[in-house]
């Protein structure tokens, strides 16, 4: 299978060597022509606002949106949820309005309240994973047709919306597979 990660910042490498290390190709992807034989593509986590203008600027915008939009299996981790969003708290920009959720940006706090948790993603495995969040946002609202996967304090973290899945987390920055083998099953 071969796997794009949008590749302009954030945890690309770490991604990258996830998909390598389940026996996936792992591409790049930093202009449309990368698009094209791609089976499932992640958005990592990084600055969503620098991501997003990355991806008007590159031109990557409308066809990226067209492929999801089309069935290409999508996650967002972090600032890839912020991305996907269709609405974000207190900002009239979004990015690709993709998914029916409304998300917090930087909703846990700032860098220095950075934390890790574990919890049972049901869906994902039966056993704890360990959860990394990093200036993480959160989902606010959602539509009825968007699958709640894990909350932590009361706050969504991971929610799945037909070829999209979100979390606020980074599995990438773990030793641990199964969020990303659970993704490429569903892809």
């Amino acid at each position: 299978m071969k796997v794009g990660v949008l590749s302009f910042q954030g945890g690309v490498i770490e991604h990258l060597n996830q998909i390598e290390s389940l026996g996936n190709i792992g591409v790049e992807v930093k202009k449309e022509k990368d698009l094209e034989d791609i089976d499932a593509i992640i958005l990592p986590g990084g600055e969503s606002t620098t991501i997003g203008n990355l991806l008007k600027i590159t031109g990557l915008i409308g066809p990226l949106k067209e492929k999801i939009k089309n069935g290409l299996p999508t996650w967002g981790t972090c600032a890839g949820m912020i991305l996907l969003a269709n609405e974000i708290e207190g900002q009239e920009s979004k990015h690709l309005k993709v998914m029916d959720i409304k998300v917090k940006r930087n909703a846990f706090g700032t860098q220095v309240d950075s934390f890790k948790t574990h919890r049972v993603i049901d869906e994902v495995s039966h056993e704890k994973m360990e959860l990394i969040f990093i200036r993480a946002p959160y989902i606010t609202d959602l539509k009825e047709n968007v699958k709640v996967l894990c909350e932590v304090d009361n706050k969504i973290v991971a929610a799945k919306q037909d070829n999209i899945i979100v979390t606020s987390f980074h599995p990438e920055l773990t030793d641990d597979l199964r969020f990303l083998d659970y993704f490429l099953k569903n892809a």
